[in-house]
């Protein structure tokens, strides 16, 4: 039996340094708790900007959404920067596993990323979103199959699908045939309805699901951040919901909405085999002899340089 955790809190909006600050407060403080394992929402570390549009209509784009962009960009991190190695510092101290949604800049391209650190505070896996959703394909580029790693933590073989990745359903049959036990789905979405999604998936790949979404109000925003969107009730953007649910859909901890929280709750991989008597979407329900998955896990690089040795 192992305990995780599940954050639900807001970034500081294009302040990476006081958000990886603030991360590390809730590290320590889930620790505190007795958790092994703490998952973080999207786009934590970086931010997720809820109804700008970075003044990009269709066919044309402006200055002011240019300048609204380099902000984006420049509160964005490496993998290998200071502001993860603050937080894998905090996990190393305090022993545990920690998931962490963060915006990843590479060369010119942003990427919504789920970075792994492990107990030692060493980042020991990422995942890129494959797929952005609607207007995210403008800022983020897209990951690629060389980035779905399954990875062992205190809890049980972890993974991470982000937001709508969660809508793909080869993308979650491939997670469920790396052996997820934990199946992390960071997130912004908090609509009532992507309960439903999180109790499918952990009843569909027979796991745990840690769903980790943001709470964000207009009023923790910089005072000139525009919006395209209206606020809701007291100026919330995004008003978290996260959830834990079993791998017979059981929901553990949470929703939670309206406020920032840590969800906790006590793993039992026997559940995950128990559920297993009737189903398994990768096992004796995968009917081979009339489906087949092809997952292409190698990396995709634009531009590849080859030595020319001369005679």
């Amino acid at each position: 039996m192992t305990r995780v955790a599940v954050v639900q809190s807001g970034s500081v909006p294009f302040d990476p340094g006081a958000t990886a600050t603030k991360a590390v407060g809730l590290v320590e403080e889930a620790a505190g708790l007795g958790a092994e394992v703490v998952v973080f929402p999207e786009a934590y570390l970086g931010t997720y900007p809820k109804g700008l549009t970075f003044g990009s209509p269709v066919g044309r784009r402006t200055e002011a959404g240019r300048s609204e962009y380099q902000r984006y960009a420049d509160g964005a991190v490496r993998l290998d920067g200071p502001e993860v190695a603050l937080v894998a510092q905090a996990a190393a101290q305090a022993g545990v596993f920690v998931v962490l949604g963060v915006i990843e800049r590479d060369g010119g391209t942003l990427y919504c990323t789920v970075a792994f650190i492990d107990a030692t505070g060493a980042v020991v896996g990422h995942h890129r979103k494959l797929m952005p959703t609607a207007a995210e394909r403008l800022i983020w580029g897209a990951g690629d199959g060389s980035t779905l790693p399954v990875l062992d933590s205190p809890a049980g073989r972890i993974g991470a699908v982000i937001c709508w990745e969660n809508y793909m359903p080869l993308l979650r049959q491939a997670m469920y045939a790396r052996g997820v036990e934990l199946y992390c789905a960071p997130t912004v979405d908090d609509r009532d309805v992507w309960q439903h999604t999180m109790v499918h998936v952990a009843l569909e790949g027979r796991c745990f699901v840690l769903a980790a979404c943001q709470f964000l109000r207009l009023a923790d925003c910089p005072a000139d951040y525009a919006t395209a969107i209206e606020p809701g009730p007291d100026g919330v953007l995004i008003r978290g919901g996260s959830v834990i649910v079993d791998p017979l859909g059981e929901v553990l901890a949470g929703p939670v909405y309206g406020q920032e929280a840590i969800l906790v709750a006590d793993v039992d991989l026997d559940r995950k085999t128990r559920s297993h008597l009737d189903f398994d979407a990768v096992g004796h329900y995968a009917r081979p002899d009339v489906f087949e998955l092809l997952v292409d896990d190698r990396p995709r690089r634009p531009v590849t340089f080859r030595s020319h040795t001369q005679c």
